[in-house]
């Protein structure tokens, strides 16, 4: 076995453990999540356990149990009376959220990073194909979607469970409000910055630098932070922090 199977070996062995409950629950956490950060369920929709039941063909509990990973998330909130309502973005949280992003960005080279193989280098190259094929009239939606399976590429190249969790929870709170900048952004500019993104991941995966993975990353948050503050109207002020006006 080589040391790159080795690694990888524990994810593989709990990937094949999974009990077919265990991966109900993930399957149906994932399509709900996609849902809320595609805003195919705009802030302040009703998730419906019955209505969720139904669709999945499941009992309320398992619905239940997922809409409290949605809501520990911060993707939903459970009001008395009311039921369980998609959460909107707060605005206000977005500078602190990226900037721990970027700091744990870093990391995902450096805490039991996974090498990766031929498999792992094919899907990225996969995605930048999939990228140079969208029409140049491509929706929000697919460019988001993209960008969500190549943050999944990203998020599997650390073997540091906390790590990921923490790193894929914030990613997921912040892809909404990039989403719904979108259409105050220079698309043309979005587009370019991240297939370039792509390619030097890509890049620095290839020679086995993982340590230059996570720099790139953090390089690349960090100026699209920077573009959608520029684009939206934010401004620094002499505090040192960003003045919201909506």
């Amino acid at each position: 076995m080589s040391n790159s199977d080795a690694l990888q070996a524990p994810v593989k062995l709990a990937t094949r453990r999974a009990s077919p409950a265990r991966e109900r629950f993930e399957r149906i956490y994932r399509t709900l999540r996609d849902r809320i950060c595609l805003l195919e369920y705009p802030p302040g929709t009703r998730l419906s356990e019955e209505e969720l039941a139904e669709e999945f063909a499941l009992s309320r509990t398992p619905v239940r149990r997922v809409l409290g990973r949605l809501e520990a998330e911060g993707l939903i909130e459970a009001r008395h009376g009311v039921g369980n309502i998609v959460t909107d973005v707060d605005i206000d949280e977005l500078e602190q959220v990226y900037r721990l992003r970027m700091e744990l960005a870093v990391l995902i080279g450096r805490l039991s990073p996974i090498p990766r193989g031929p498999a792992n280098l094919d899907r990225i190259r996969a995605l930048i194909v999939r990228f140079d094929t969208l029409p140049r009239d491509a929706d929000h939606k697919a460019f988001a979607r993209l960008n969500m399976d190549f943050f999944s590429e990203i998020s599997a190249m650390t073997g540091n469970q906390p790590l990921r969790e923490i790193s894929e929870r914030l990613y997921f709170q912040t892809s909404r409000i990039v989403l719904k900048l979108m259409p105050q952004l220079n698309l043309q500019e979005e587009f370019a910055a991240f297939r370039r993104e792509m390619q030097d991941i890509l890049a620095a995966m290839e020679i086995g630098d993982l340590a230059s993975v996570g720099h790139i990353r953090r390089s690349h948050i960090s100026m699209s932070f920077t573009r959608m503050m520029t684009y939206a109207g934010h401004r620094k002020r002499g505090t040192g922090k960003s003045e919201i006006r909506q």
